[in-house]
């Protein structure tokens, strides 16, 4: 009980993992996106802003070119109203500088002594980056930079500069504020996401965890149960798995308790014969021959009869287990067929019963002799305990070499078999109606044997039968010359039809 609770423990739960692999997935993808999502955004507003101060600064570097066919004054008004107009329009600063610092547009009387100061403060910046350059775009801080030369109002050994910048403050607030957007709606959406893989995990293990409880009270030999269908297919099918697991099993339970009934009353009944006779030969038939003999014979008979129940039961046992293998070999089936009805000569000479044989000569099969031996043996049984009143079973071994086979057939007289249950007769443990019952002392199995026997050889078999007419069964050996070599067999031609 402890190591089973150790492997119990050691074992996860299918809900649990689901849940925690659906939402580390969502986890992940969610901010995956996110991530990509800012990256994105941030760069594009960048390169956007970036785009905007170039533009207003190659607009006013235009301007200032034409200003240049100005008169001075005309130039200075229309240049300053100009540049107030982009600045306001485009949220920007914009002055042209002189090397020194000094603001030559706007006008003057524009600028505080705080804007004069930050003029000033840009130029030793301005000067590092242009540095013999006529373009610079550059960022400083949080703040993007456009700074070229122009000659608009320079001394003539000199340039002046027109400088556009653009604070990020604005934008970085913008980011965070989306920043801040994005993560609330990442924090929704994980949850949502949690929510939607809890409900995913358990639709995944709550059918599980129902065929879980349905073989659970199966196990405990309620085989009424019926294992619930699912909408996933693999689910779905595991249940009809299950439900004919469960039918095969409630259908063997049966035929294991209807064995173990007949099996009771086929040994009791012999059992009880043994003993009664046995105590016949003792206090009656002790000193008389005759009747010795035939007690003694009666007993014979039933231990017979018991060690076939038996043999039986343990040749079903060994041959579904694979305890016994198939050893093939090329041996005269004529001969051992022949073999075979010597057994049955007692039911003639004793029982009355007539044996119809038609056998061809000399034809050879390859085939495992002992396994081959027990389904002759049990169908030509069967036909025995099946056959009428006349007690008449034939018996036929004919070649058929345009096919290269070789075709056993067993038939009886007997009531026969409805189409309905003849699919069924191979099974384990059947039995038929009550019409057409097998006597006492069959078990049920000989059958089945024959059958696992040849499927395990791979040939042909099959049972045909009419009530009233009797059945007759069959067998297709292949055919093979005395000098085959074991384990080969001749090529038999295509069949037609």
């Amino acid at each position: 009980m402890k190591s089973e609770k150790k492997v119990l423990k050691r074992l996860r739960s299918l809900n649990v993992t689901l849940w925690k692999y659906f939402c580390f997935f969502a986890v992940f993808l969610i901010l995956l996106i996110g991530v990509i999502c800012y990256i994105i955004v941030n760069n594009s507003f960048l390169g956007f802003m970036q785009e905007k101060i170039r533009t207003v600064g190659f607009s006013v570097s235009d301007r200032l070119d034409e200003a240049m066919n100005m008169s001075p004054v005309v130039a200075y008004r229309e240049m300053d109203e100009y540049i107030i107009e982009q600045a306001v329009e485009n949220n920007v600063n914009i002055a042209v500088l002189t090397p020194d610092g000094e603001v030559v547009l706007p006008v003057a009387e524009r600028l505080s002594d705080s804007e004069r100061e930050y003029w000033l403060s840009v130029r030793e910046s301005v000067n590092e980056k242009m540095d013999g350059s006529d373009v610079a775009i550059f960022a400083e801080g949080s703040v993007f930079t456009y700074a070229a030369r122009t000659p608009f109002a320079a001394a003539p050994a000199t340039d002046n500069y027109i400088v556009v910048r653009y604070s990020l403050d604005i934008a970085n607030n913008t980011m965070s504020a989306v920043q801040r957007y994005m993560i609330v709606v990442g924090v929704f959406a994980i949850l949502i996401a949690f929510l939607i893989a809890y409900s995913m995990a358990q639709k995944v293990s709550d059918p599980l965890k129902s065929l879980t409880a349905t073989a659970n009270k199966m196990a405990k030999g309620n085989y009424d149960v019926k294992f619930a269908s699912a909408e996933y297919q693999e689910i779905a099918q595991l249940s009809d798995a299950l439900n004919y697991a469960c039918a095969e099993i409630k259908k063997t339970d049966g035929f294991q308790k209807e064995l173990l009934a007949n099996v009771s009353h086929d040994l009791r009944t012999p059992l009880t014969m043994i003993k009664a006779y046995a105590s016949m030969i003792k206090e009656i038939s002790g000193d008389n021959p005759e009747k010795r003999n035939q007690h003694l014979q009666v007993i014979i008979d039933e231990a017979d009869r018991l060690t076939g129940l038996v043999n039986d039961v343990l040749n079903m046992s060994k041959i579904s287990s694979d305890i016994n293998q198939i050893n093939k070999k090329v041996f005269n089936l004529t001969d051992f067929l022949y073999g075979i009805m010597k057994k049955f000569e007692y039911l003639r000479d004793m029982q009355g019963y007539t044996f119809m044989i038609d056998i061809d000569p000399d034809l050879y099969t390859c085939a495992d002799e002992e396994k081959i031996g027990q389904v002759l043996y049990n169908l030509i049984s069967n036909a025995v305990n099946y056959t009428g009143e006349d007690k008449t079973v034939y018996v036929s071994l004919k070649d058929e070499p345009e096919l290269g086979r070789i075709k056993f057939k067993v038939r009886d007289t007997g009531k026969g078999i409805s189409k309905e249950d003849l699919p069924s007769i191979w099974n384990r443990y059947y039995r038929v109606k009550e019409q057409h019952a097998r006597p006492v002392k069959g078990t049920g199995l000989g059958l089945s044997i024959v059958k696992t026997i040849l499927e395990k050889h791979s040939f042909a078999f099959g049972a045909d039968s009419e009530l009233g007419k009797g059945s007759e069964f069959w067998v297709d050996f292949p055919e093979v010359p005395p000098e085959q070599p074991e384990g080969k067999t001749k090529k038999s031609p295509d069949k037609k039809d």
